[in-house]
Formats: structure tokens, C-alpha cells, sequence
């Protein structure tokens, strides 16, 4: 049994978990930790399932070193398996919006100091509890979930991605390329939907007409595209969800621009996106919608119905105080 498990994307971040990969023995032996007390490999595109089982099943903290979507993986394992309550996880954030390292502290020092400085205090760290979702019953919503522009934003970038459009891995390049699809997907809105959330205080079920507005996010963090935060009082581990219902180009601007502002950005959630708690929804949406969980598109694969109901608890690795 490995104290960790090092699963490494090695295109994230313009191929830096190679970097990270190279300089592991150095980081482990400097610390105390003997070869085989740890293991580290790179993620596998066929099988990628069965590695990420495989790893949970030799480790007591496997961590994800790559995007928000490799991590997301990582759960979407946990849960179809016995894990959830064995295994801490770690993440080295290598990706491009990397909202989750940031609420969990690990952005600021791995921007600040570097990822090697950022491999040794994560090994540290203590773990906290984390709320994981399940979307339709079958997939892991760790951060967010949003159909609707944002939603079309991310399609696009992934086919241009997939398609070589895209060239470099380079996380500014990926920005900036974001940036150029905001301005060629701007006109996009949901063409029909109705969200119905059961309220967290009363359980009673609000429904909402989402047809014309732009997007619908949900989200268990506080941090949304790359570091927006348009939730009133997020919280990963309190067991709820909180939904924005965004009906205009003018809201959706405020809410990713003016959402990190203390007093702006709490009269906007509070009073102008009206942001709710829920402890579940059901989403009924056009067919063919744009829809994306954890920056990842997931249009097509999920319907134009959705639920998400919370599935467990898992514990992270933490520097948030």
C-alpha cells in the first residue's frame, strides 16, 4: 500500500506534469519518503478507468495532477466503487481554470512559488470534507454545472482543441483562445429549459422558465471560470448546492467581472441573481443543448434531462486555512 499515488495528465499545462514527474524522486527522497512508498504515472487515454481504480485500490492519498476534468475523473471512479470513504485526494493543478485548486489554496502558492514548492507543502497538508454530486446518476459534479453560453463557450474550445485549431498547451494560449470564443459565441441563449429546485430550508420546489436566458450555473464552490464567483455563500462541504439563474448578457458579465468584489459583488448575488441553496434540482432543457460539468462538455452525452442529487463525501488535501 503506497502513502501516494501520483496520477499525471501529461498535457496539462503545456506539459509541465512531465516537469513534475522528472523531479518526484528528488521531492520524495528530500522528504524521507522511500521508493516504495510511492509510486507515480502518467494518465492513459485507453484504460484510464481501470488505472484510476487500480490506483485508488494501492494508495491511502492518490493525487490528480493535471486539470479540473482529470480530477473530476478521479471521482466519477470513487464513486461507482468502495473509495470514497478510504482514499484522500490530492491535486496538482496544471490545468487551465483550475477553480478547484483555487478554493482549496493550492493556486495561489503553485502561481507564487512554483510547483515543486507546491508538491512539498501539498504532502503536508491536512485533508477537509468535500461534497461530490451526481448528475443523472452517472456522473461526479465536483465544482459546477451550466448549461447554456458558457456551456457553448467550452463545446467549442474542446472541438477546437480536438480539431488542431488549438496548437500550443500553453495556459495563456488556452485563455486568450477562451477570450476569442466569448466574442464568436456571445449572441447564444437557452432556447427552452425549466429548472425545478427543492429549496434547502423549506424542501418546497421552485421552478423557474429558463428559456431566453443565457445560462444556468450550479455550483458546490465558490469559483466559476477560471476564478469568477457568482454564488451568494458557496460551500463545498455543507451538503447543498448553489443555483444562479443568469437571464441577461448584462448579468452574466456582472456576475464573472464584479462576483470576487466584496460589497458589489454581494449586493449583485443577493438582490440581482437572487442566488439559491437547494439540496437538489431537475433540469428539463432543448434537445441538443450546450451543457458542461467541471469545464468539461458534456453536450449530447446527458440528455435533455438532468438531476443532480448529492452522492458522498470524500476528503481532500488542503492549504485553505
Amino acid at each position: 500500500m503506497y502513502k501516494f499515488f501520483f496520477l499525471i495528465n501529461p498535457v496539462s499545462g503545456g506539459g509541465q506534469g512531465k516537469v513534475i514527474h522528472k523531479f518526484l524522486p528528488e521531492i520524495m527522497e528530500s522528504m524521507d519518503f522511500k521508493s516504495d512508498e510511492w509510486k507515480a504515472e502518467f494518465t492513459r487515454k485507453e484504460g484510464m478507468d481501470e488505472q484510476i481504480l487500480n490506483a485508488l485500490a494501492s494508495t491511502e492519498t492518490l493525487v490528480a495532477v493535471g486539470g479540473d476534468g482529470t480530477v473530476s475523473s478521479v471521482f466519477s471512479i470513487m464513486l461507482a466503487s468502495e473509495y470514497a470513504s478510504k482514499v484522500q485526494i490530492g491535486l496538482i493543478p496544471l490545468g487551465t481554470g483550475n477553480d478547484l485548486a483555487r478554493v482549496l489554496g493550492l493556486y495561489k502558492p503553485f502561481v507564487d512559488k512554483g510547483l515543486l514548492y507546491l508538491v512539498r507543502r501539498l504532502l503536508l497538508a491536512k485533508s477537509r470534507p468535500f461534497d461530490i454530486w451526481m448528475v443523472n446518476g452517472k456522473y461526479a459534479l465536483a465544482n459546477y454545472f451550466s448549461a447554456g453560453i458558457d456551456a457553448r463557450i467550452a463545446h467549442d474550445f474542446n472541438q477546437d482543441r480536438a480539431t488542431g485549431v488549438i496548437s500550443s498547451n500553453s495556459v495563456v494560449a488556452n485563455k486568450l483562445h477562451y477570450v476569442k470564443r466569448f466574442f464568436a459565441d456571445r449572441a447564444y441563449y437557452l432556447k427552452s429549459g425549466r429548472i425545478s429546485m427543492v429549496d434547502r430550508d423549506s424542501q418546497d420546489v421552485e421552478n423557474i422558465d429558463l428559456t431566453g436566458h443565457k445560462t444556468v450555473i450550479v455550483g458546490n464552490i465558490p469559483s466559476f471560470a477560471s476564478g469568477a464567483n457568482p454564488f451568494f455563500k458557496s460551500d463545498m462541504a455543507d451538503g447543498y448546492l448553489e443555483v444562479v439563474c443568469v437571464p441577461n448578457m448584462l448579468n452574466f458579465l456582472l456576475a464573472i467581472a464584479m462576483g470576487g468584489v466584496p460589497v458589489l459583488g454581494y449586493l449583485l448575488k443577493k438582490y440581482l441573481l437572487k442566488s439559491r441553496k437547494v439540496r437538489s434540482l431537475k433540469l428539463e432543457l432543448a434537445d441538443n443543448e450546450y451543457i458542461q460539468l467541471d469545464g468539461e462538455d458534456l453536450s449530447g452525452k446527458a440528455g435533455n434531462r438532468v438531476s443532480i442529487e448529492f452522492a458522498t463525501q470524500v476528503r481532500m488535501l488542503s492549504l485553505e486555512e
